[in-house]
């Protein structure tokens, strides 16, 4: 079954204390929260939830998923009451990518769910949002996780198969590389990562309203996606480089920051450790939440018109600035102080 985003969105929205209560299970207070008496250790607030035990937590849908044993759609149904539609079904491939196509789909994704999950550590919100819009999915002959890439218009165009043992990876024969896998968001930032799983193990770790962003796999540190990207969606301001923290991730990075289009705006975002898997996999032990190694600002920025000074200030101004969103990226804020003109002084809280 298909959910839209705004079904999800309200199944993300349902009060806990309620929904449990619904199901016949017995809830006592704790101050502000609530205690569910068959997870002692755990508590609920709003649409929140937090297992003490476990130093973990999140909202209702991954909730229901791992208390209940529900699939990401039925604990969508079960929250809202909803009944989803039949995905949409998919559209033929113009003439030129006729020998493009998706590997056929298993029965069910639990291998490939799994494999994300557990040996990834992804979230299992995370993922199955993207099962749930069909961007994910496990194909039949191998049980491989199957990477998704469309055109503007939905259409596939362009699939990566990685395996759930092993190394193996492959891109499907016929794909087209600039329409990798990707999440577009109606904000102005763009995330660009080497590869899916990296994409997705930073949306775990910067979660907040990630979904207003975009998000893209280059399938590598080649360039094709990128420009692709930023040719489709004109709306996009500044390019956030989160490529590997290696020699051939910082060398790709100087190339593509040079191949984006004036105008717009590239940053880097170095991981702590060498990818944002690797981070992810090690979220448990950074107890501060410093995800970031290090952030490069302006390896490219628009020219800067001109100014006529008219009146001179006598007086200091200051203002602050907030980089991205807090607590998107956590290092505070930045503040900035003018004097006069030309005077100006940036330093960092």
């Amino acid at each position: 079954m298909y959910y839209t985003q705004d079904q999800i969105d309200r199944a993300n929205q349902a009060d806990l204390v309620s929904f449990l209560q619904s199901q016949g299970e017995q809830l006592t207070r704790a101050g502000n929260e609530y205690r569910w008496k068959r997870h002692d250790s755990l508590t609920v607030r709003g649409n929140k939830w937090y297992r003490h035990s476990q130093s973990k937590g999140g909202g209702p849908v991954d909730f229901v998923m791992e208390f209940f044993g529900r699939s990401f759609t039925e604990a969508v149904e079960l929250l809202t009451g909803e009944k989803g539609a039949a995905p949409p079904p998919d559209r033929p491939c113009p003439a030129s990518l006729s020998n493009f196509r998706l590997p056929p789909p298993n029965s069910d994704n639990r291998t490939a769910r799994n494999y994300l999950t557990a040996a990834r550590r992804i979230d299992e919100d995370v993922t199955g949002f993207f099962f749930a819009r069909g961007d994910i999915y496990e194909d039949a002959a191998h049980h491989n996780a199957v990477f998704v890439g469309r055109d503007e218009d939905g259409i596939p165009r362009y699939a990566h198969s990685k395996g759930t043992v092993g190394n193996f990876r492959l891109d499907v024969k016929g794909s087209d590389k600039a329409f990798n896998f990707c999440y577009r968001g109606e904000g102005e930032r763009l995330f660009v990562f080497e590869a899916p799983v990296d994409l997705l193990s930073f949306l775990c770790l910067f979660k907040k309203a990630w979904q207003k962003q975009s998000y893209l796999s280059l399938g590598g540190v080649g360039e094709k996606a990128l420009l692709r990207f930023l040719s489709d969606r004109p709306n996009i301001k500044t390019v956030y480089l989160c490529l590997d923290s290696d020699q051939a991730g910082n060398d790709a990075c100087s190339r593509l920051a040079e191949l984006v289009p004036e105008g717009l705006t590239v940053h880097r975002l170095v991981p702590l450790f060498k990818d944002w898997n690797e981070v992810l996999q090690h979220r448990a032990e950074i107890t501060d939440g410093k995800y970031i190694r290090e952030a490069v600002y302006g390896l490219k920025e628009p020219p800067q018109e001109e100014t006529v000074e008219i009146i001179r200030m006598s007086e200091v101004d200051t203002q602050t600035v907030e980089w991205l969103w807090e607590p998107y990226i956590p290092f505070g804020k930045v503040t900035i102080v003018q004097g006069n003109p030309g005077e100006g002084k940036t330093t960092f809280a």
